[in-house]
């Protein structure tokens, strides 16, 4: 079992800086205007972040490693307390050897298996998935 803690310094206001026990800083801002991410806004980031590690990991696995990759998450907030959100996080996948069946199975993994954040979240989540045009001589 792993026990992981973060303290959060208060700057002002609604504004924190949160460190990990390594050292390592982030801030969080709930103030006007914000110049760091309001919590909900990393929660998003550590929701697909979190399932990006997964899917990397496994579709390298199964021999169709992910050229380029980014995720989108979107996050729908209800208007009722506590303002629960629901999620749709779509996964943009390219690679010479990707294939929309692998990428779909590798997203879904990470979901319903592996992301602690996800299992954590215990809300709805939508997992989309879109295999990108791959060209041998790009770039980026």
């Amino acid at each position: 079992m792993t026990t992981k803690t973060i303290v959060l310094h208060q700057i002002c206001g609604h504004r924190f800086v949160g460190q990990n026990q390594a050292g390592t800083q982030v801030l969080v801002d709930g103030d006007q205007p914000p110049i760091g991410l309001r919590p909900t806004d990393l929660l998003l980031v550590a929701l697909g972040s979190c399932t990006a590690y997964d899917v990397i990991d496994i579709m390298q696995k199964k021999r169709q490693p992910l050229e380029r990759y980014r995720i989108e998450v979107e996050g729908t907030q209800a208007d009722e307390h506590p303002r629960r959100f629901t999620h749709t996080v779509t996964h943009y996948g390219a690679g010479s050897e990707v294939t929309e069946t692998a990428l779909a199975r590798s997203a879904e993994l990470s979901h319903t298996k592996y992301c602690p954040v996800a299992a954590s979240l215990n809300a709805e989540i939508t997992v989309k998935v879109v295999v990108e045009p791959w060209l041998e001589d790009h770039q980026g």
